[in-house]
């Protein structure tokens, strides 16, 4: 079916995005038989990882944050040459790739952007595009991504230099010649404070609280294989055992001039980082606390101190924004409230993919979230009974998604969720309902035959374990 086809409005889903969580969503409405059309407005597949969509916050060294084995789609694991921590534009390569693959291109309009969209009295959707064409499907899926809208603190005070979010941040070479601070220690923030420690003439970053660092390998493996392929221990069991290890290997890390966590390990998103402490040991990045306010050329600190700056970039994270849908959602703490982090609990066949935070890969999650999304629209088209027993467990179900972890009370972790107590849910759902789970090798019949006849040559060491 060509892009231009005009769908039946009354069988067909749309799906906002062309990222990484919306082909995921693709492959999934396909192997159900579900028709559906795409929208993308940027001219290509890839998402944020894309650094020329505009908008994307990506930057030239950046890299995935989990591991080549653990992190492709399902039945389709990243090429074998790739490295360990794969680069942004291998990402997007991988991603176009698979789109190409499971002939996911013929459905998408690209350089079309969604305006906003409307419940009918009926309870289908009315999407409008940009153009102001309107078109009636039964279903919508948002996966428009949530790391495109920045987040910037109120500061008190003027600053004389340059203030930017790391969104407009794309190479060191920004820094050359200028003193510059990051404020923010995200993964994003940490990676970028090692783009000024080479390049500026001076580098800092800021950070109101100590966290604890994880280095990419232990023991000469990624440091998510190594979680994966070894004895999944009790969190009361798991965290004294794994804090040893993190002190063996990195030691006391305040003398580094970093702050000592004010939480557990595990209860805030860890930073994965080997490369700002190699910096921090050099002397070639400094550690700053919170900022109170600005006073001309200089940054005052809340403990008293000052620092002359040229250039101040907030690495603070991104609001979750959902301009054309988000009225329909329910949002707590910056973040929409949904079943599972991907059902509307309030308006039917409204569904989100890649609004989640979690301790894993994204793209599998990406694929259990299709996968569950298209059961249940199938199971709507063919009347199955326990669809209502599905509509109850969207409105009233809470499931305690934390595996025991007492997250820290901020934005991100809102809707932090524990990977595998998210498993173990998934898992226990569809036995319930009686939607088979997602098995491997059930997407391998779409595979172009090509491309099937060259699967052999990829490699998935830990399909099992992810």
């Amino acid at each position: 079916m060509s892009a231009s086809s005009v769908l039946s409005s009354n069988a067909a889903v749309c799906i906002i995005g062309g990222g990484p969580g919306g082909l995921s969503a693709a492959r999934a409405l396909k192997r159900q038989g579900i028709s559906y059309e795409q929208f993308e407005r940027h001219s290509d597949v890839g998402g944020i990882w894309d650094i020329n969509n505009p908008g994307s916050p990506m930057y030239e060294s950046a890299h995935f944050i989990s591991s080549r084995d653990l992190s492709g789609y399902a039945d389709f694991p990243m090429p074998k040459d790739y490295p360990d921590y794969p680069t942004n534009q291998q990402i997007v390569d991988y991603v176009r790739s698979f789109a190409r693959a499971f002939g996911l291109y013929d459905n998408i309009r690209f350089g079309v952007s969604v305006q906003s969209i409307d419940q009918l009295p009926d309870g289908r959707w009315q999407v409008t595009l940009e153009n102001g064409e309107q078109r009636h499907y039964r279903a919508v899926i948002c996966a428009t991504g949530c790391n495109w809208d920045p987040s910037l603190p109120e500061i008190k005070g003027h600053f004389n230099g340059e203030i930017r979010h790391s969104v407009s941040y794309k190479r060191g070479e920004e820094f050359k010649g200028k003193r510059v601070m990051v404020v923010g220690a995200g993964n994003s923030g940490a990676d970028i404070s090692c783009d000024a420690a080479t390049y500026a003439d001076a580098a800092f970053i800021s950070m109101r609280r100590g966290y604890h660092f994880i280095p990419k390998h232990l023991f000469g493996v990624p440091a998510d294989q190594f979680a994966e392929k070894g004895p999944q221990l009790p969190m009361w069991m798991e965290r004294p055992v794994f804090s040893v290890i993190l002190r063996m290997i990195t030691g006391d890390l305040t003398r580094f001039g970093l702050q000592k966590p004010d939480h557990k390990l595990f209860e805030s998103h860890p930073l994965m980082n080997t490369q700002l402490l190699h910096h921090l040991q050099h002397g070639n990045i400094a550690v700053r606390p919170d900022v109170e306010r600005y006073d001309g050329d200089e940054v005052v600190f809340k403990d008293g101190s000052r620092e002359k700056l040229d250039l101040v970039l907030y690495a603070t994270g991104y609001k979750w924004s959902a301009p054309y849908a988000g009225r329909y959602f329910e949002w707590q703490g910056g973040r929409p409230q949904m079943y599972l982090s991907v059902f509307n609990r309030v308006h039917r066949n409204l569904f989100g993919i890649g609004y989640i935070e979690t301790n894993s890969s994204a793209f599998k999650l990406f694929d259990a979230q299709a996968h569950l999304i298209a059961s249940y629209l199938r199971e709507q088209a063919a009347g199955a009974e326990r669809v209502h027993t599905f509509d109850e467990l969207i409105a009233h179900d809470d499931p305690d998604l934390s595996g025991g972890i007492k997250f820290i009370k901020s934005q991100r972790h809102t809707v932090y969720l524990e990977v595998h107590a998210l498993k173990r849910y998934l898992k226990k759902l569809h036995k319930r309902i009686g939607w088979p789970a997602l098995r491997d090798g059930d997407y391998l019949p779409l595979l172009k035959p090509q491309v099937a006849a060259t699967a052999s040559t990829r490699n998935d060491p830990l399909k099992e374990a992810a």
